[in-house]
């Protein structure tokens, strides 16, 4: 349904993307002298400029340009500006009316006079229009509302319009990023390399999809499965191999047999199932043990549930909610029990290694249609037992194999089309978290760094590239591969997200490795000195009772006394036990944690609660108030690229000194890059404006009473439904 009142459709000037490709997007509606506000405590201090909606983004351009365009940002990306919000990464839009802030949607009978719009990355953007025109207002609200809310049809997402106009440019090779499984061979170097080819076997049955749609062309079944056997039931009821262990044994994915009601049928399923299981569990050659994930292990709603709930602790207005909210944080997130689902996730590939490895056991899992849990499950278990896979190469053609050719719907998951919000589940986004908390407590066994996974969890939103765009390799291929029907020439030519060269310059890339790499197990981790922690929400909530050293306890020396008597009252109450674990798993962990863990071998996650911490670079980047001045894991590293740059100078220097002298002198007097005024929201901002409101509020103490009183009334300052 056409949105009243937008302007006519016309080409707009200075709206261009980045090359190889340079497209130009097309303007739907715009507003002239909106005031982009400073979140600080509702005030009206801001920038003038121009609001706009494109086919592609919303974007402010300030009547200063040069205000907004900050020199010093070393980490601009090319697609998406600082005040650029892609169609696809708007979560809800409210208005301001009277003071008061409601959501909005469909057609408005009146308009607000502030537009706050809530963002997937967590940014929080507000924009007045008390200085606009009646008309410009309801042009670009209605607009907005309508291309970022009302259902989509696939081909009229932007990624197609950029495609075309890209059909007959240069494409460029993926697979110098990451391996596609798009072909038979590349699933046969898989099996290669990880030594399956001697019990697996790679099969073309499903070329042109004429088997099953759910599933990709080409991938791996075991050796003894006939290809009459994956075309008896669709591709149901047949183990996909994920990858092989070094002992020989497998894990593998299968999706479930749909549900019978006639007899006859269900014992000819049963039959089929019993012999299919046996290509995998023939004892006491081999053993399977089967996970089913669908009953036993979450379920999607849950995953939604929490998700929503926790991401409100982070959608933050102005400071005033900021430390109006502070002292409820624990509460908040341990009632979100998104750290509970992260720990489950990972106790749960804990459990599969443990099968693979101490058990040798093959693992088969379990799902309605092996596209979800499945993904995340495997994914996790190879990241922790295959050193590839913590390689940059590696990582990303891992989230080729299990996400995007093992069919996980990213389409419906992360609701691109707006069709309906039941299928939306942030799988993808909890695996990243997954990876975050191994890389984390792990930093020299992986390649990439978080600032690498964050920017990944931005890109589900940026719809130039196909990756995440897609339910599965079919639907990719009937709409824009050779499948098309409609393609005139040749097939529409995508990016995959994996060349960072088409989002960041050179210089901003190296963030997105770990200069501290160790490709060989030969130096011991570094331990960093504890940091002053200044809110709570650098913090996270303990879900089990921890086992750490007292160095590691849960509070710093250096918080404040009374935060800790009230905070200790509090969390008393809300620490949870956690299930116990089974003996055979508990020697498993216990005794890989009482060795000196190998960076290029098998690395196991700390499990208890407080090892389970919130991912701070994504969640809380763009709260000025939690950055820790000159301080944050990322600032830290930067400090020492710093470092390493000064040593590579001093070696250029010893290497070249059958140069000048003069020319030496030059060099040296070039001054090196700083770090002085970052902080731990860098590289997504610099140093920032920092509240000077206290961590607990202070008006109104007497009225509290005295700790025990206020850790008793907590509940009563600050309801979740209200953030």
């Amino acid at each position: 349904m056409p949105v009243m009142g937008m302007v006519p459709v016309f080409w707009m000037k200075n709206l261009t993307l980045p090359s190889p490709f340079s497209i130009r997007e097309q303007l739907l509606c715009e507003a002239n002298t909106v005031l982009k506000c400073v979140q600080e405590d509702s005030c009206q201090r801001g920038i003038y400029g121009r609001l706009v909606c494109t086919d592609f983004k919303i974007a402010f351009l300030g009547d200063d340009e040069s205000a907004l365009d900050n020199d010093e940002t070393q980490f601009k990306n090319k697609v998406i500006g600082e005040n650029d919000i892609t169609l696809h990464c708007v979560d809800q839009i409210y208005g301001v009316f009277d003071e008061k802030k409601k959501t909005l949607f469909g057609q408005l009978k009146k308009y607000p006079e502030k537009l706050v719009i809530h963002c997937k990355d967590l940014r929080v953007f507000h924009f007045c229009l008390r200085y606009t025109k009646e008309e410009e207002v309801k042009r670009i609200v209605s607009g907005i509302i309508h291309h970022t809310q009302a259902p989509k049809l696939l081909k009229r997402l932007f990624l197609f319009s950029y495609a075309t106009a890209a059909r007959n440019s240069p494409a460029t090779d993926p697979k110098k990023h990451a391996v596609m499984f798009d072909t038979l061979q590349d699933w046969c170097r898989e099996l290669e390399r990880t030594k399956g080819n001697m019990k697996y076997k790679a099969v073309s049955v499903n070329e042109g999809y004429k088997v099953c749609e759910r599933l990709p062309a080409y991938f791996v079944v075991p050796a003894p499965l006939l290809e009459e056997d994956i075309e008896f039931f669709q591709g149901r009821g047949i183990p996909i191999w994920c990858w092989s262990c070094h002992n020989g044994c497998a894990l593998l994915k299968m999706s479930a047999l749909p549900k019978e009601q006639d007899d006859s049928m269900s014992q000819i399923q049963k039959n089929f199932s019993d012999r299919i299981y046996r290509t995998v569990h023939r004892p006491p050659y081999e053993t399977a043990k089967t996970e089913d994930l669908s009953t036993n292990f979450l379920s999607l709603q849950e995953i939604q549930m929490a998700y929503s709930k926790f991401k409100q602790l982070f959608l933050i207005d102005n400071s005033t909610e900021f430390w109006d909210t502070d002292i409820k944080w624990f509460s908040l997130l341990e009632s979100s029990s998104w750290l509970d689902i992260i720990r489950r996730c990972l106790k749960k590939a804990v459990e599969i290694i443990e099968c693979l490895e101490a058990q040798n056991m093959n693992v088969l899992l379990l799902e309605d249609n092996a596209s979800d849990l499945c993904c995340l499950v495997s994914s996790l278990a190879q990241v922790m037992m295959d050193p590839h896979c913590r390689t940059v190469f590696g990582f990303q053609s891992l989230v080729q194999k299990e996400w995007v050719m093992g069919g996980h719907c990213f389409l419906d998951r992360c609701n691109h089309l707006r069709q309906s919000d039941k299928e939306e589940a942030p799988v993808f986004l909890l695996f990243l978290d997954c990876v975050w908390q191994l890389v984390h407590q792990h930093p020299p066994a992986f390649e990439f760094t978080e600032t690498y996974l964050t920017v990944l969890s931005d890109s589900l939103y940026i719809p130039i590239f196909s990756t995440f765009f897609f339910n599965s390799p079919h639907q990719k291929d009937m709409n824009v591969g050779k499948e098309s029907q409609d393609s005139q020439s040749r097939p529409l030519n995508l990016l995959t997200v994996w060349d960072w060269s088409v989002q960041f310059e050179p210089k901003a890339q190296t963030l997105l490795t770990n200069p501290l790499y160790v490709e060989k197990p030969k130096l011991e981790k570094v331990q960093r000195k504890g940091t002053h922690f200044k809110h709570q929400r650098q913090l996270s909530l303990p879900l089990t009772q921890s086992k750490s050293s007292p160095k590691r306890g849960f509070f710093r020396e250096e918080t404040d006394h009374l935060i800790k008597n009230l905070l200790g009252k509090r969390i008393s109450k809300l620490i949870n036990s956690s299930e116990e674990l089974q003996d055979g798993f508990r020697e498993f962990y216990d005794g890989w944690h009482s060795r000196p863990p190998s960076y290029q071998g098998l690395l196991l996650p700390h499990l208890e609660g407080p090892e389970i911490k919130v991912w701070a670079q994504r969640y809380l980047r763009w709260i000025p108030e939690a950055q820790i001045l000159g301080g944050g894991g990322v600032a830290t590293m930067s400090k020492l690229l710093e470092m390493m740059e000064e040593v590579q100078r001093l070696q250029e220097k010893i290497e070249a000194r059958h140069h000048s002298q003069e020319a030496l002198q030059a060099e040296a007097a070039s001054p090196p890059r700083t770090s002085g005024r970052l902080s731990s929201l860098f590289p997504f901002a610099l140093l920032q404006r920092h509240s000077s409101k206290p961590v607990l509020p202070t008006s109104g103490w007497k009225a509290l009473g005295d700790e025990d009183d206020l850790a008793k009334r907590e509940d009563e300052f600050v309801d979740l439904g209200d953030v």
